[in-house]
């Protein structure tokens, strides 16, 4: 009985243990984010370079990037003058998160009255 008891345990200690895969890919997502708005001393080029991998990174991992990633891309390319490349970004993160357009749409928008 108490080798039953003893193995159920142990078995239950193990599934227990199991981590799962997060559900997205965020690479260095978020400590580019953190940067940007602390305003520390990283230039959009780099800011533009962290992120680019990521995407590049999730890609080449099959895996899923997480959301708000094409976006703040996007915000990016649209602050460093290459609107074209901003409208790109901001156009996957909407058909990848369907669920985000009329925000996207609102940042689009503002961008195209500011002339950016």
């Amino acid at each position: 009985m108490k080798k039953i008891i003893l193995t159920t345990l142990l078995v239950l200690g193990i599934v227990g243990c199991k981590t799962t895969e997060p559900l997205y890919y965020y690479g260095e997502y978020n400590s580019a984010v953190y940067s940007y708005f602390k305003s520390e001393d990283v230039s959009l080029e780099a800011q533009i370079t962290v992120l680019q991998q990521a995407i590049e990174q999730a890609a080449a991992q099959d895996k899923d990037i997480a959301p708000g990633i094409h976006a703040h891309l996007g915000m990016l390319y649209f602050e460093s003058g290459n609107g074209d490349r901003g409208t790109l970004h901001f156009e996957q993160e909407k058909a990848l998160f369907p669920e985000s357009a009329q925000y996207i749409d609102f940042l689009l928008n503002a961008a195209n009255a500011t002339g950016a």
